[in-house]
């Protein structure tokens, strides 16, 4: 099930984000990530238009929305490949015209997932934070 993030989901949304980002970007050393834990709970989850997925066992994925911007999507390591990022996305396509993205160039798998998803390479940039190129995605 998709619904609103509420403040009690803070902890589950920061578990499953820091996990799945040090999966996901492996690329980037995972002390990066953990510093980054108390920007996303006092700055980056308060500021977007978050939705959490969530069953009976608990919550495993999130998607973040600002403005026209999908700021954040990520689903638990041990969650990932049952269609829960797919849900999040369509959930966020649903409340948007266009959805731009941005995705790290070494990150195969999610741009490969975007694009199964109706997203096309749009733009390039460089993430500041980390010195790795990304790519800019946009629905179509």
């Amino acid at each position: 099930m998709i619904r609103e993030f509420v403040p009690s989901d803070m902890d589950s949304v920061l578990d499953v984000w820091l996990s799945a980002s040090i999966k996901a970007h492996d690329f980037v050393e995972s002390d990066f990530w953990r510093s980054q834990l108390e920007n996303m709970r006092n700055i980056y989850i308060p500021a977007s238009e978050v939705y959490v997925y969530e069953d009976e066992s608990g919550l495993f994925g999130f998607c973040a929305l600002l403005e026209d911007q999908l700021a954040a999507i990520f689903v638990a390591p041990e969650a990932q490949g049952k269609g829960i990022g797919k849900s999040l996305l369509l959930h966020a396509k649903a409340r948007r015209k266009t959805i731009t993205l941005s995705v790290y160039k070494a990150n195969s798998s999610s741009i490969n997932f975007y694009k199964s998803q109706g997203f096309s390479i749009v733009g390039e940039s460089l993430d500041g934070a980390t010195g790795h190129e990304e790519y800019i995605m946009q629905s179509l």
